[in-house]
């Protein structure tokens, strides 16, 4: 009998109990390009990358099953198992920067969740296959999402290759923008995280912004504020040696919301991009 898109690409769930988060952790797995979890067939793990994609939950809406269908059929991406990890009701706590709170405090389980991804989520994904380690692994998220992506990636590079960062909440700070005393260069915490951190030259960053992201233009530079932290995040790993043609891709979309359908448009962009053939 013939499966249905979505049967052959979306495989598996896994709900795993988190010590590190105190919940359930609901991860959904995406494979394909002629690959089966089913009916014992072995993968060999040396031959897929793994994908770990924030906001889980909203892959069906995003399309994701019929993204990868359609990239696997035209031979267009290498073999990837997507893994969309579904957020829990504390996602303003659990996406953020683990080594310090926003200033509001937001962010305030983000180790808890880095520890889960680390030694709770990947370890149960392994599970499911025969091989000790994937061809690579990387981080996309969307929003606050991708907020926490990168900073798992940046601050974990020694398992990652790549970050996918969509409308990336990297406004992300320790002050009030309302603070007279704040201070775009030493108040905003994932460009300092890089401005201050070391060069993996095996990483490579994925961004999209919209141009309708958002309104606010807290600096008045004619950007609105989305588009500049992320190019001024861009220039801080150009600063690192990070190469703009090579290792950094840089996706405007004019028109583009702060949405899961504007985010659909740039997935199959940022899959070439990544796992082209």
């Amino acid at each position: 009998m013939r499966m249905e898109k979505s049967e052959r690409i979306l495989q598996e769930i896994i709900e795993l109990e988190s010590g590190h988060l105190g919940r359930t952790v609901r991860v959904d797995l995406y494979l394909a390009g002629g690959i089966s979890l089913r009916g014992g067939e072995a993968a060999d793990l040396g031959e897929i990358s793994l994908l770990l994609i924030n906001d889980g939950q909203d892959m069906e809406k995003l399309g994701l099953a019929d993204v990868l269908e359609d990239l696997y059929e035209r031979a267009l991406i290498k073999p990837l198992l997507c893994a969309g990890i579904h957020a829990g009701p504390d996602r303003t706590l659990e996406y953020g920067t683990a080594a310090v709170t926003d200033y509001k405090g937001r962010g305030a389980r983000a180790a808890a969740y880095t520890r889960c991804i680390l030694e709770e989520v990947i370890p149960a994904i392994r599970d499911r296959f025969p091989s000790p380690a994937f061809r690579e692994k990387a981080f996309a998220g969307f929003s606050l999402g991708a907020l926490s992506a990168m900073d798992i990636v940046w601050n974990h590079p020694e398992e990652f290759a790549c970050a996918g960062l969509f409308s990336g909440s990297f406004w992300w700070r320790t002050r009030d923008k309302a603070d007279p005393e704040y201070n775009d260069h030493t108040d905003r915490i994932v460009q300092g995280q890089v401005r201050n951190g070391g060069y993996y030259p095996w990483l490579k960053f994925f961004f999209e912004c919209g141009t309708e992201d958002e309104e606010e233009d807290r600096n008045q530079n004619g950007l609105i504020d989305s588009i500049d932290d992320t190019q001024d995040l861009i220039k801080e790993l150009e600063a690192k040696g990070y190469d703009l043609l090579k290792e950094i891709y840089y996706l405007e979309i004019e028109g583009g919301r702060h949405d899961v359908d504007t985010w659909g448009q740039a997935m199959p962009v940022f899959l070439q991009w990544g796992w082209g053939r």
